[in-house]
């Protein structure tokens, strides 16, 4: 039997007197944590589970990134929990909006009540005598072992600590302030300065408009343009009109799907005429004092690293104004007063924006050990997007690059459901991915970008592979038919012994 349900601390988190063990601990209340709680919970009421979260809040990157104008760079009708639709018109929504509804949807189906805060886990042990994980989890310096038969692990993929680092020549030159979005001070006031944002990316489009609000002048500076793609931030279907709210944010949510799917298919499908629609759109929306070559004709295909998407065009409107530039070339050098660049031209800054990528990061840095040996994770394939090779009993969860992220987790979430059923029907305890002999695999990515970001995992993530089942995923819609119908015998080793549930759940 469990010892007891978590109290609650007056602060809403979890007493200091909770339990520690589980049948499934889940890492990480962000999206996909609070995904997989609600589909373990629906389909294994008897199942005990708690996520341990390291933060303070629930919500991951929405309540770590802070920066002027944060917005998700995927729909929220898709970026939404099937079981809980965004009730919102608009497909994209700043980073508050999604924070409220993440905790919302955690209370609403009583989540929360099973989240602990302040708990970074640090080191994962299997051990096959015994069929259990114990985890060691540091809470407040303070290291609590906790136990579980299966853990899911939904810690995202980067590192919440430290950002990429990117070489800048000269940097240490620099007099001003220089802010890494990842990190973005709330008391910063760029009212009035000079502020020169390094990089291309989502992050980068999204803090130009934003912070030429009020500053004088504001340029971001590129070393390789990206394909921006403007999207009315309002969508009501007609479907609403005339059918009941439920079905029609259903079936709103289903077609953008779709729709997103077919786009990326026709993308990378026929190129040539996907770059020139682009080029057409952008060049539209382009002021006359900014030539679309070089700043928007970018050298890859669309959608060999992530589109961004400008809502209601502001990107673009912003470089109407005359507080906004965008410059392309590479930097020389920075200056105690600015950047000066290898074209000859220099930029005046009060403030360096750094929005050079995100680190990659496994499991949030936690160390994994099967048997007494430590995993190297860049060393081992990845089973159909999810779970690991010789890694019992655990799920990584992964999104997608070319969709939304929650759609990739909760695919994930339903094949655990199904694959704990299967364990407790064929008296199985543990199950565990491993590379039949004679198979020879070739290494492939696990994200399928050509992004800087992106091309420096293999270092830090599994891998995929060119065959299945260790093949990286592709779409939602495969990975749900394979969730639900697909072959989960291939490659995957069951072991017998007692029953993956720890404990009967608490009443």
């Amino acid at each position: 039997m469990a010892k007891k349900t978590a109290k609650s601390a007056p602060n809403g988190h979890a007493a200091p007197n909770v339990d520690t063990s589980f049948d499934v601990i889940i890492i990480g209340a962000g999206v996909s944590g609070i995904n997989a709680a609600y589909r373990l919970q629906s389909q294994l009421p008897n199942y005990s589970y708690a996520l341990i979260e390291a933060r303070d809040n629930v919500g991951g990157t929405w309540d770590l990134f802070k920066y002027p104008g944060i917005r998700s760079d995927s729909d929220l009708f898709t970026f939404g929990f099937s079981f809980n639709p965004w009730d919102q018109n608009n497909p994209i929504a700043e980073g508050g909006s999604i924070a409220k509804y993440l905790k919302d949807t955690a209370n609403k189906y009583g989540i929360d009540k099973h989240i602990q805060y302040a708990r970074r886990l640090k080191t994962a042990n299997w051990s096959t005598e015994n069929r259990t994980w114990s985890l060691d989890i540091d809470h407040k310096g303070t290291i609590i072992p906790y136990t579980a038969r299966f853990v899911i692990f939904s810690t995202g993929y980067y590192n919440y600590q430290q950002p990429l680092e990117a070489t800048i020549p000269g940097i240490e030159n620099f007099q001003g302030q220089i802010i890494h979005p990842q990190f973005w001070p709330e008391d910063l006031d760029y009212s009035g300065k000079k502020v020169v944002i390094i990089g291309s990316g989502a992050t980068a489009i999204t803090l130009l408009p934003n912070i030429a609000q009020k500053a004088e002048r504001v340029t971001m500076l590129q070393r390789s343009p990206t394909y921006i793609l403007s999207l009315p931030n309002i969508s009501k279907s007609w479907l609403a009109y005339i059918l009941p709210t439920a079905i029609s944010r259903k079936l709103q949510r289903v077609s953008w799907i779709i729709t997103t799917r077919l786009f990326y298919l026709f993308c990378q499908g026929f190129p040539r005429l996907a770059r020139w629609i682009f080029r057409q759109r952008v060049s539209r929306e382009l002021p006359k004092h900014i030539p679309l070559d070089p700043h928007f004709q970018p050298r890859y295909n669309p959608w060999d690293q992530r589109v961004c998407i400008c809502p209601d065009g502001d990107f673009f409107k912003s470089l109407h104004t005359g507080r906004a530039d965008v410059k392309t070339d590479t930097i020389k050098t920075v200056t105690k007063n600015g950047i000066e660049l290898n074209s000859g031209d220099s930029l005046d800054a009060d403030i360096i924006v750094t929005a050079t990528g995100l680190q990659l990061l496994f499991a949030g840095g936690a160390e994994i050990v099967v048997d007494g040996k430590k995993i190297d994770p860049p060393s081992k394939y990845i089973w159909n997007g999810v779970m690991v090779q010789d890694v019992p009993n655990a799920s990584y969860v992964i999104g997608y690059t070319n969709a939304s992220w929650t759609l990739g987790a909760d695919a994930t979430a339903l094949f655990i459901c199904r694959l704990l059923k299967l364990m407790e029907s064929k008296g199985a305890s543990a199950a565990v991915p491993k590379v039949q002999p004679g198979v020879e695999l070739e290494d492939r990515p696990l994200l399928n970008l050509k992004s800087t970001y992106v091309s420096v995992a293999p270092r830090t993530l599994p891998k995929a592979g060119n065959k299945a089942p260790w093949l990286a995923r592709e779409s939602y819609i495969s990975d749900l038919m394979f969730a639900k119908y697909g072959n989960i015998e291939n490659s995957l080793e069951y072991l017998s012994g007692p029953s993956v549930k720890l404990h009967e759940k608490s009443l």
